[in-house]
Order: C-alpha cells, then sequence, then structure tokens
C-alpha cells in the first residue's frame, strides 16, 4: 500500500504498507494440510490468458485451481498492494504460467523506441512487491539535487546513483549507476564489493531482509535509478517480483511456471546520457499443500537490465563490475511429501506445513503527517496534500497494536530523488494493545515514501518451552519485528547468546505471546 502527500510541484510523500491477515487456519506436520479455503470463488479453471483483480485482503478462496498449458494467469494489484494468497480446498495444478514479475523501467534517450516522455520512469513491482526508483533528471550544470537517482521501495530498495567521477566509495566504483534491490542476500553496485573496492568496504547497498520461513510474505524491492547526464536523464530501476502463496488442502502439481523475478533496469543511450538503474529483487513463492510434486519451474531470481535491446543482460548483484542486477528471492516448499524434481531458481527450502496465517499479530501504520490523518488505504496517489509555505521539520504519527511501550519506531524516508534519510522515534506511549509515537522529519521536495519498523524483544516465561526452535537449546528471548510491509517476524535467542530466525506463526502456535 503507498500513501502520497503532494505540495506544489506535484511533491507527494508516502507510506507503503501491508497489513496482517486473519489467522484461517494451522497446519499440523502430523496431518493433512487444511488451506482454510472457503471455497466461495469455486474453481479456478482459465481457458484464456487472463487477470485477475485481487480482493482487499490479497485472499483467493478456490476449490480447485487448475491452470492448463498455454494460459497465463495475472494479477491486478489491490489498493494495499498484499501478496496474491491462492488457497484451495481441493488440489492446485500449475500445467501453464503464474506472472508476478516485477515490471522493466522504461527506455531512456535514444534507446529503443526513443520516446523521451517517459525517460526515467522505473518499473512497477509485482503484486506484493516494490517500485523501482526514478532516474535522476538531466541538467547542463549536474547540480547534485537534480541529478540524483531515486531510491527503490520496499525494505531492500536499492540507492540511486549520485554524483561525483568514478572511484571507491561506500557505494562503490562507479557512482552514476543504481544499486539493485536486496532481498535474500545484500545487493551491492557494479563496481563495488568483492571488485575494485575490496570486500568489507561497501555501506551503501540494497538491504538483505525477511526470512527464508517467509512469514511474513513479502515481495521484492525495486532498483534504485541511475543519476541524470547533461543531456538525457538517467534510466529507472526494475521493479521488485511479486510474492505468491498456493495454499492446497491435497496435491501442488506443477509442470509449468511460477515467475516471480525482479524487473530489469532500464536501457539507456545518447551523448551525455545518464547513468543505468539496476534491477529490482525477485520476489517470494511459498507452496504450502499435502503433497507437492512436479517438475516445471519456479522463477525469483533478481532483475538484470536492459542492454543491445535484450532483457536479462549483466545480471548478478555481487558488485563484479559488470553486475547491474537485484537480488535474488525466496522460494519455499511444505508439505507432508515433498517430490518435487523441476526448476528452482534460486534453489528453494523444503520443510513440513506450517500455519498458513498468523492471529492478532502485531501492526504499525503511520496515522497522520503535519496534522493531516492519513487514509485507511491509501491509493498511493496524492493521499495527503501539505501547503507549498510548509518549511521545516513535519511531525509523523504512529499508531501500533498488540506492540510492548517503551519501544522505539524506526521512519525511513525515501525520496524519489537522492538517499534515503532514518529518524528514530521516542518511546511508543499509551497501551500494547493501542499505543501512539511520533516523531519530526524535515521532508524533502518531490516525491518521497514513507516507511516505519519498530523492534522488541519479550522475555520468555519459564513454563513455555521454545527450545525445539532452537536446536534443543533453552530459549531466553524472543525478538519480533514490525514493518508496515507484511507481518511480523521473529527470532529466538537461546541463553547462550545464540540466534535463529523462527515463524512467527509458529512460534505463536507453540504457545508464545507478544
Amino acid at each position: 500500500m503507498n500513501l502520497s502527500t503532494s505540495k506544489p510541484r506535484a511533491a507527494r510523500h508516502g507510506a507503503s504498507a501491508v497489513f496482517a491477515l486473519a489467522l484461517l487456519t494451522a497446519a499440523s506436520a502430523q496431518a493433512a494440510v487444511n488451506s482454510g479455503s472457503t471455497g466461495a470463488d469455486g474453481a479456478l479453471n482459465p481457458t484464456v490468458n487472463v487477470e485477475i483483480q485481487l480482493p482487499p485482503s490479497g485472499v483467493l478462496n478456490y476449490t480447485t485451481v487448475n491452470i492448463p498449458a498455454g494460459v497465463t494467469v495475472k494479477f491486478k494489484k489491490n489498493a494495499v498492494n498484499t501478496p496474491v494468497y491462492i488457497l484451495a480446498s481441493g488440489d492446485i495444478t500449475v500445467a501453464g504460467a503464474i506472472d508476478i514479475r516485477g515490471g522493466d523501467a522504461t527506455p531512456t534517450g535514444t534507446y529503443g523506441d526513443g520516446a523521451l516522455g517517459d525517460d526515467g520512469v522505473p518499473g512497477v513491482g509485482g503484486p506484493g512487491g516494490f517500485d523501482g526508483g526514478r532516474g535522476g533528471r538531466d541538467d547542463q550544470q549536474q547540480r547534485a539535487d537534480v541529478i540524483r537517482g531515486g531510491t527503490g521501495l520496499g525494505p531492500g530498495g536499492g540507492p540511486g546513483g549520485i554524483e561525483g567521477g568514478d572511484g571507491c566509495t561506500a557505494m562503490g566504483y562507479y557512482k552514476y549507476t543504481g544499486i539493485g534491490g536486496g532481498y535474500a542476500a545484500k545487493a551491492f553496485q557494479a563496481g563495488g564489493e568483492g571488485w575494485n573496492c575490496g570486500v568489507g568496504n561497501v555501506t551503501i547497498v540494497g538491504k538483505a531482509y525477511g526470512s527464508p520461513l517467509l512469514q511474513p510474505l513479502l515481495g521484492g524491492s525495486g532498483g534504485g535509478g541511475g543519476r541524470g547526464g547533461v543531456t538525457f536523464s538517467g534510466s529507472g530501476g526494475g521493479g521488485g517480483g511479486g510474492a505468491v502463496l498456493l495454499a492446497s488442502n491435497g496435491t501442488f502439481r506443477i509442470t509449468g511456471t511460477i515467475n516471480a523475478r525482479g524487473g530489469d533496469g532500464g536501457g539507456l543511450a545518447g551523448a551525455n546520457a545518464g547513468g543505468q538503474g539496476a534491477g529490482g529483487s525477485g520476489g517470494a513463492i511459498r507452496v504450502v499443500a499435502t503433497t507437492v510434486t512436479g517438475n516445471g519451474a519456479l522463477l525469483a531470481d533478481g532483475g538484470c537490465i536492459n542492454l543491445n535491446n535484450n532483457a536479462r543482460q549483466n545480471c548478478g548483484s555481487t558488485g563484479y563490475y559488470n553486475n547491474y542486477g537485484g537480488s535474488a528471492g525466496r522460494i519455499r516448499l511444505e508439505g507432508e511429501a515433498i517430490t518435487f524434481n523441476g526448476t528452482a531458481s534460486p534453489a528453494f527450502v523444503a520443510d513440513t506445513p506450517s500455519p498458513i496465517f498468523i492471529a492478532d499479530t502485531p501492526s504499525l501504520r503511520i496515522a497522520s503527517i503535519a496534522g493531516q490523518t492519513v487514509p485507511a488505504t491509501p491509493t498511493g496517489v496524492a493521499d495527503v496534500t501539505l501547503p507549498g509555505s510548509t518549511t521545516g521539520p513535519v511531525e509523523v504519527v504512529f499508531q501500533t497494536t498488540n506492540v510492548p511501550v517503551g519501544n522505539t519506531v524506526l521512519l525511513r524516508v525515501v525520496p524519489a530523488y537522492g538517499q534515503p534519510v532514518e529518524v528514530l522515534s521516542p518511546a511508543i506511549a499509551g497501551t500494547s494493545a493501542s499505543g501512539t509515537a511520533n516523531v519530526s522529519v524535515t521532508l524533502p521536495a518531490g516525491p518521497s515514501v514513507l516507511q516505519a519498523t519498530t523492534t522488541y524483544t519479550v522475555v520468555v516465561a519459564g513454563t513455555l518451552d521454545l527450545s525445539r526452535f532452537a536446536q534443543n537449546e533453552e530459549v531466553e528471548k524472543v525478538e519480533v519485528t514490525i514493518a508496515m510491509e507484511g507481518e511480523a517476524k521473529a527470532r529466538v535467542l537461546t541463553a547462550s547468546g545464540k540466534a535463529y530466525d523462527v515463524s512467527y506463526a509458529a512460534l505463536r502456535a507453540a504457545g508464545f505471546r507478544g
């Protein structure tokens, strides 16, 4: 969900959020999976290519799903940009294709179609994924506040290219290029980590986030836009791949393709053109079924760039000199029996079934900006308009639910052009059931997106045994992180100082509350 505010000059400020869903059912490792589908949407059996409108919750309740060979199913995002949740009381068969890829950024300068009106426009994230950063604008004087590329959206949004000549900095060697979106791993700028700048010397990256458990289920983040040139702007970053959960009471069978790849940074060309935008990160694919089988393809690779009018060129996010891509996403298969032997890129994680959704999860939202109430369901287009006379810091107010008081909230302001700014709030006040916090921040001119997270630690009660989540060591504390994108995530901390990522849903099923 994107929330935007605006000033004159079409300035907008936003917040991005995906709200937690209610508990539908909990799967057991000792019994067949119960997806929790109500069957209200009937059977999905398309005979031609189709785009399905996601409901506000993102949850589709089918009896059975059968996508035949030659048929592609896409999804139209809802207002809050949730992932796609496909629940079936019967079998799910994918012989055709499910397409939730991130979008490619548009060609810039004289590249491709040569149209200049859409120069610098980034790729759009797939459902549950996040948009790329805009390419920096062209400027004869090369002023920093004009030419800096925009940061991709999402928790791992890649920073945009900046002014300055080549040479190792905290970003990497080629400062004019964007950085790919991070997800399963960090994404480094071309010419960064492991090349000229050496391992460990690069600190500005597309951040890694999320958990291999895919709870919360999060899509990919956008790649950063390239720095603007003298004559043409930089190209935009690719959109992050989307996120999908497919849960079946029976058999999940795939002989076709599920594609959650990140989008490509836009191609660019022309004298005195700007810098290259980078690829978005791959998205997420989670399958939960009694039996998981098939020889099809599950794809959640990071995006790349468009080069010589060819898609997916110069892939990779490790920082080598020709790596302009985003990080890979995540793929997870959960079943009583898993016999899938097809292609998975990146490699999938296999496990027994865990709960489909979580009940009574903690949540965090932005309630107001500069005294103006934020809509409960922002559209992402001028949701809050600030007068042109607004100068200096403004107050951003947060609301929390089921979050202990006394913790702080980290606000991240991601402008369309330039580097993000982070500000830490004072302690959350009120009650755990309903808390508030606020922070003052100066919002930059032009479009921005506001994101927020809070992390807290809960001491485990002496009667609650969570040792099975920590290789049989006693669990002393649980660390919970709440973001405005997706559901809560957690890790358990042992008395000996070890830490393990754990499904928040699994902790809840084991009796943890916090």
